[in-house]
């Protein structure tokens, strides 16, 4: 397709195309940022102020101390930490020496943490000590033979380091028991490596940067190979989308985004921590967004401009009591992502806030952003808006043939935001990959005669909790392996809270089997989100006349529960 009729849809100052090309890479954006902002603060974090010069220190230090450790370059290194000063710090030593970010979900099982570091092969972690003790109970049988702990209070200085972590660990009991005898701690790292030497190697556009983990119809998880390139444009990509209301903010104020997201998803990643390192912004760092009145508490504290969330973020904050404790005056763009808007958030956030949500849409294998709503928006369109800068996205049936405007299809989008491809599988790459460089997404959709998108319907059975993917198969996966399990299916059903909840169907094997006894071995086996919501259990499954389960039966008989149907 080279016609692309939503470039009338741009404001005016957003151009069709930036230039990807302005830095070589993440590390060449991150040094300039570090030397051009030096005084102006990175990261807010409880109270405390990270310099851009703090954050440099801290990082090359770092560097030095990873090179020391023997390790060749485009090696992995995994990081497996919440949203705390310590992350950025780390995710731009490891660029710097020319290693991989291999980002993990700090709520992983010990299981799920297993795959990721063995399919990674990552052979180092950092990672902060409320999660060791799942990494104690895999780490023998993963490539990692360097652990880095941090704490919560790391960053934080003296007394009040040592009563943040005293808290952490003593009366809120969020550190499990663990024994990492080879851990290093993290102070202890960037002590060592401000003594040593650094050799910064050349990093290019198609080194690879990092390694985003998602779900796949195998259930097995892959790594999206996400180049220094496709990052590098998706940054100036969204940077050029918000500068029509980011230029409102006044001339010697920083730029402020709220980072509420975990960083370790791919859309904070981006549009929260290296878009804020482009443009000298300051990132206020939530380490608990589920903590409502703690995040209220924290932004009460500050002007803040810019604020991506998701659905369920917006709507808890705006029906939270203390919402108008928070001075919203100053917020120019508040970007939804990760999962569908509703209308009825949208309007509310707009009410309250004075800031429309403009809702995009993106996905790990595409750094995330591949459309936006105009953030000059004033009114919610229900859709997922138009193409970013350099992007292009079109409609196409199941032969890969493009469809009549209006027409059904799947969603496919080809720029440079689009990752390499999976992570040491061609095979997986090759389902999802066109002849002429699309990326096929999965998501059913449709574009009217303006250019807009409009999600109807999703090709996978992938379930979208609260932003975060959830593939059936591997629920089942781990739910099989249970003895007291003959058969069992996952869908995905309606909830209020987090868009879609996870509903489990099973069949016994072992009749004294319970609902309690299941929930447990999900609790061990799959972090929250992946955990079902609802378990239905039954004598047998629909299935085809092939044997195949019809999933969608089991979605379409969730209205009336049955009496032994399990809600919490």
């Amino acid at each position: 397709m080279t016609d692309r009729p939503w470039l009338s849809q741009y404001p005016e100052g957003v151009p069709a195309d930036v230039d990807t090309t302005h830095y070589r890479s993440l590390v060449e954006l991150m040094e300039e940022s570090f030397g051009k902002y030096a005084d102006r603060t990175a990261y807010s974090f409880m109270g405390k102020d990270v310099s851009y010069a703090d954050t440099d220190a801290a990082s090359r230090a770092l560097a030095a101390y990873f090179q020391g450790l023997g390790l060749q370059r485009g090696d992995r290194i995994a990081i497996m930490m919440p949203n705390v000063p310590q992350y950025p710090a780390t995710v731009a030593a490891v660029l710097r020496a020319g290693y991989v970010v291999v980002n993990v979900n700090p709520l992983y099982t010990a299981r799920e943490l297993e795959h990721q570091l063995k399919d990674s092969g990552a052979k180092a972690i950092v990672i902060i000590e409320n999660f060791a003790a799942t990494l104690e109970k895999c780490i023998a049988s993963t490539p990692v033979k360097h652990v880095v702990l941090a704490t919560m209070g790391d960053e934080l200085g003296g007394l009040k380091g040592w009563i943040v972590n005293l808290v952490v660990r003593k009366l809120k009991k969020l550190v499990p028991p663990f024994s990492l005898p080879q851990a290093v701690p993290y102070k202890t790292a960037v002590a060592r490596g401000r003594g040593a030497s650094f050799s910064a190697p050349q990093v290019g556009p198609d080194d690879v940067a990092l390694l985003q983990y998602t779900g796949g119809t195998t259930g097995v998880s892959k790594g999206a190979t996400l180049l220094h390139r496709n990052l590098v444009a998706n940054v100036l990509q969204s940077e050029a989308w918000n500068d029509p209301v980011m230029k409102q903010v006044p001339t010697g104020e920083q730029p402020t985004s709220v980072c509420a997201l975990p960083l370790y998803h791919i859309f904070a990643f981006t549009v929260n921590m290296m878009l804020s390192m482009r443009t000298g912004g300051k990132t206020l760092l939530i380490p608990n967004p589920r903590d409502l009145a703690g995040t209220l508490k924290e932004l009460s504290r500050h002007r803040f401009h810019s604020f991506p969330a998701v659905n369920t973020l917006f709507n808890g904050l705006a029906h939270h009591p203390d919402f108008g404790t928070v001075d919203w005056s100053h917020l120019k763009v508040s970007v939804g992502g990760g999962m569908a808007v509703q209308s009825a958030v949208a309007e509310l956030w707009l009410k309250k806030t004075g800031c429309p949500i403009c809702e995009g849409y993106g996905l790990s294998e595409t750094s995330p952003s591949a459309s936006c709503n105009p953030v000059t928006s004033k009114a919610f369109s229900g859709t997922i808006g138009v193409p970013l800068p350099n992007t292009w996205m079109k409609i196409v049936d199941d032969n890969g043939h493009d469809v009549p405007q209006g027409q059904a299809g799947e969603i496919a989008i080809k720029g440079p935001q689009v990752m390499a491809g999976y992570w040491q599988r061609p095979d997986e790459t090759a389902k999802v990959m066109t002849a002429d460089g699309y990326f096929k997404t999965g998501d059913v959709g449709v574009m009217d005669e303006r250019g807009y998108f409009k999600i109807v319907d999703r090709k996978k059975d992938m379930v979208l909790v609260s932003g975060f993917n959830v593939y059936p198969n591997e629920v089942e996966d781990v739910v099989a392996a249970h003895p007291g399990v003959l058969e069992c299916a996952v869908v995905g059903i309606p909830d209020e809270k987090t868009g879609e909840a996870v509903k489990l169907v099973v069949v016994k094997k072992d009749a004294s089997l319970t609902e309690e006894a299941l929930r447990q071995f999900c609790h061990d086996n799959l972090t929250g989100y992946k955990r079902p919501k609802v378990i239905e259990f039954r004598t047998e499954l629909p299935k085809t006349p092939v044997g195949k389960v019809l999933r969608r039966e089991l979605r379409n008989k969730v209205i009336q529960p049955p009496a032994n149907t399990v809600q919490v």
